[in-house]
């Protein structure tokens, strides 16, 4: 199990069987679920007073437990195999950012076992994302893995089955759509929602301000206006979206070379050779590959399906537990 701040993917046996939202919609008065994943996020910033939508993950750790239990529970519920997915007989391997402290793995883990988990084992994401990208972790030879997910972007270096120089820092996805948002409401004068925000990084999100011939087509953009309310129209180009995530961008820079810094110069040397893998959602950003190749001089890849390397690796964690000595109990 992949849990992210902006979504949670489920692989039993090899497949993804469950790739939600991370987002839960509760009873104001009850606390009782109401929905969870997908039809949770449809009511996100739409609710009346009775129901509250939350996520209840954030910067990649839990902000709130009693949330992340229910949405835990809810989407294990979600999948239909003629039996209970997880019994208490079964294993889980949980994806956990590699800054995560001794509490808030506790959090983790304290969830997943009142969701039904038994056996509970914990994995950071730098080395699931590399186990999913199909590295060999256990080889003596190094290699480096920058997820950026939605709440928080992982930064390590992996060699024999160990991190051996990484960097955690609470910048991801998130930033950039409240770069977004703000970026509106200072230039355009408009409102818009974080769904709103979110769709716009998707459409015309960018690290460079010149694509060439992958570059996408204006979109436009509907709000109220924040001084009168009257409705406006806005296109939005690409260009201009570079511009207002430069600076967030620049942090996730600084973290890589960061952990370059610490990096032993064998290992050093394999990375060059090797190049560097980028997975989570904020690989997809346009010419972030490009950006970060130019940038620090080092070959960056986007990997196959950036979106669930963690889940495809806690997956293959899942059959090697006997094996993988660095999983935690």
């Amino acid at each position: 199990m992949d849990l992210g701040t902006a979504n949670t993917v489920i692989i039993s046996n090899g497949k993804i069987v469950v790739d939600e939202p991370s987002v839960v919609a509760l009873d104001r008065h009850t606390d009782k679920m109401i929905a969870v994943g997908g039809k949770a996020k449809m009511m996100h910033e739409k609710t009346h007073d009775n129901i509250r939508t939350i996520r209840p993950l954030q910067n990649g750790v839990i902000a709130d437990f009693n949330a992340c239990e229910q949405m835990i529970r809810g989407l294990i519920k979600m999948v239909d195999t003629g039996r209970r997915l997880f019994s208490p007989s079964l294993r889980m391997v949980i994806g956990v950012p590699s800054g995560s402290t001794e509490v808030e793995l506790r959090a983790v883990r304290d969830s997943a076992e009142r969701a039904n988990g038994r056996d509970v084992y914990l994995l950071f994401e730098p080395m699931a994302a590399a186990i999913g990208v199909g590295i060999d972790v256990e080889a003596p030879e190094g290699n480096m893995i920058v997820d950026i997910g939605g709440g928080s972007t992982e930064i390590a270096v992996i060699s024999l089955g160990g991190i051996v120089s990484n960097n955690s820092i609470r910048t991801a996805g998130d930033d950039l759509t409240a770069d977004i948002q703000a970026y509106m409401s200072r230039q355009h004068n408009v409102k818009v929602s974080e769904r709103m925000a979110e769709r716009i990084k998707i459409h015309v999100g960018s690290a460079l301000p010149d694509l060439g011939e992958n570059a996408p087509e204006d979109y436009v953009v509907y709000g109220p206006n924040r001084v009168t309310a009257l409705p406006m129209e806005v296109p939005v180009c690409y260009q201009e979206i570079a511009h207002c995530l430069d600076k967030t961008i620049a942090k996730i820079e600084t973290a890589v070379l960061s952990a370059l810094e610490n990096t032993p110069p064998e290992l050093y040397a394999d990375i060059v050779k090797n190049g560097i893998w980028l997975t989570g959602g904020g690989a997809l950003l346009r010419g972030l590959d490009k950006r970060l190749t130019d940038k620090i001089n080092i070959p960056f890849h986007i990997a196959e399906d950036p979106l669930h390397s963690v889940a495809r690796g806690t997956g293959i964690a899942l059959k090697n537990v006997d094996r993988f000595t660095f999983l935690m109990r």
